[in-house]
This record gives C-alpha cells, sequence and structure tokens, in this order.
C-alpha cells in the first residue's frame, strides 16, 4: 500500500453514492506534507516528458498543481469554471460535467496562458467519469499544445473514466486507484499497480 492509500484507510469516509470524503487531508483541508510527496511522485512518473506548464481545474486541484509545480518548475494553469471581469481578451471555453456537484460549467483558460508548443501535465485531485479531463483535454488541444501527461491523486478505477482517457492514448498516472468502496462497512479495496 502507497502513502496516499494509506492516507485514505486511514483518513478517508466512504458514503453512499460512491462518495469518497477526503476534505480532511486533500480538498477541504490540505495536508501540504502529503502534497510534497505527491509532488514527487509525479515527477517521477513523469521525469522524462519536457513539461512547461500544469493546468488543472477550480478548485480543488489547484493546491496539488502548485505543489507538484515546484517539481516541474512549471507555471499553473487552472480553469476557471465562470467567466469574471478579470479575464480579458479570448478564451479557450469547454463544457464539463462534475461528478461531485451533478452539474454542468463552461471551464475557462485565457488564451494568453496556454499556448502552441506547451508540454502541458494535467493536474487534478479525482477521476470519476472523465468528463472534467475530457474538457481540459480539449482546452490543451485547442491551444495547439500537447498533453504529456494526466496525474491523478485518486482514480474511482469501478467509473468509466480511467478507462476512457487511457483508451484515448494518454499517459494517465492516478497515485491510488480505489476498486471498490463499501459504505455500510467503510472498507475500500485499491487496484494493485
Amino acid at each position: 500500500m502507497n502513502f496516499l492509500e494509506e492516507r485514505i484507510v486511514k483518513d478517508g469516509i466512504v458514503r453512499e453514492g460512491n462518495v469518497l470524503k477526503v476534505d480532511s487531508f486533500l480538498n477541504h483541508q490540505m495536508d501540504i506534507s502529503l502534497f510534497e510527496q505527491m509532488g514527487e511522485e509525479f515527477k517521477r512518473r513523469f521525469a522524462d516528458k519536457p513539461i512547461n506548464k500544469i493546468l488543472t481545474i477550480e478548485a480543488s486541484g489547484i493546491g496539488i498543481a502548485c505543489i507538484a509545480a515546484k517539481y516541474f518548475n512549471a507555471p499553473v494553469v487552472f480553469a476557471k469554471k465562470s467567466k469574471s471581469i478579470n479575464i480579458e481578451g479570448e478564451m479557450y471555453v469547454a463544457e464539463v460535467e462534475s461528478f461531485t456537484h451533478k452539474c454542468k460549467n463552461q471551464v475557462i483558460v485565457s488564451k494568453k496562458f496556454l499556448n502552441e508548443g506547451d508540454h502541458v501535465l494535467i493536474i487534478d485531485d479525482f477521476l470519476a467519469n472523465g468528463c472534467a479531463l475530457q474538457g481540459l483535454i480539449s482546452i490543451v488541444n485547442s491551444a495547439g499544445a500537447t498533453v504529456e501527461g494526466i496525474g491523478i491523486a485518486i482514480e474511482k478505477g469501478f467509473q468509466a473514466g480511467g478507462s476512457v482517457i487511457r483508451n484515448l492514448g494518454y499517459q494517465l498516472e492516478s497515485l491510488a486507484i480505489v476498486e471498490s468502496m463499501d459504505a455500510a462497512t467503510g472498507k475500500i479495496t485499491f487496484r494493485e499497480q
């Protein structure tokens, strides 16, 4: 069992509806020491890639992406879920559906922060159905940039997202892949990697 799987077993809470609550260390309160380990591991898994930008989506992926960015010496760009008066100029836009929030959002990245020739590592906290990742991939492709890889903290292996993204030919590295969860017992089973 790896460091993230151990932390999920220790502090994660399984709820009905295939919900895994990790808000005490990953996406509400953030354990920066854990994020440091995750950043190091993403760097190890993508060490041979010429990554010069990290892309994530607001809000829960931002903390992980920022810590990981230290190891790649690259800036973080995050897709915003709503247009504000602060976003100027042309934008890349994709529609994504959130498994957690059960809604569709348009996500936006300013064209001045993602360019042709960029080599992008996409980072996010969870992978369930893969819709958010497909939206981010679409934005990278629209920019004429290259998706060098995708780093996910926790993948729900019993949902289709991981298979969909891998079948598209991307290097997808998930630090923990949950094979099954039982809300009644709290038991979590991880996929061997």
